[in-house]
């Protein structure tokens, strides 16, 4: 099973360029760190959204859970970055009560 309406899912750009490309955030740097290293750039946020849509939300959920707020939805597997290398990671997606869109929240290597 893969995501739930994962063509509507929403990838907030601060997410991705203000936690997950960014070296200077406190939680996110080490993810910034490794992203950057296998060719992601913070100026060029779509690169990573765009594999993240194409590259892991048409794979399999691995795990779900529920929440006070919704499912949660988690997907491991690689991706191939834009240096060629080949990463696995997990990214997590939550459908909040009463929607039906699925909202990106992280990812971390696996």
């Amino acid at each position: 099973m893969t995501v739930p309406h994962a063509a509507r899912a929403i990838i907030a750009v601060e997410k991705i360029t203000g936690y997950l490309l960014n070296v200077s955030h406190r939680r996110g740097a080490p993810k910034a760190r490794l992203l950057l290293s296998v060719g992601y750039r913070a100026d060029d946020s779509h690169r990573l959204e765009s594999d993240l849509r194409t590259q892991h939300l048409s794979l399999d959920v691995t795990r779900t859970s529920e929440n006070a707020y919704g499912v949660v939805y988690e997907i491991e597997g690689p991706i191939k970055t834009p240096s060629g290398r080949v990463v696995r990671f997990c990214s997590v997606w939550h459908v909040d009560t009463g929607t039906d869109v699925p909202r990106f929240i992280t990812m971390y290597p696996r």
